[in-house]
């Protein structure tokens, strides 16, 4: 039952792992334009201080 217990933990250990770099490939539509709203905002951040 132990053994089970192990086995069943790593395998789901190693689809976390596998998930994570897999998802972390391509950066998507979503994280492009999150960065371009940071940019934005950098951008206005300086103008304020200025």
């Amino acid at each position: 039952m132990k053994n089970l217990r192990v086995i069943l933990v790593l395998g789901v250990l190693c689809s976390f792992v596998a998930m994570a770099t897999i998802g972390c490939e391509k950066e998507g539509p979503m994280e492009k334009a999150g960065k371009k709203v940071d940019e934005a905002v950098d951008s206005a951040k300086k103008a304020v201080d200025e």
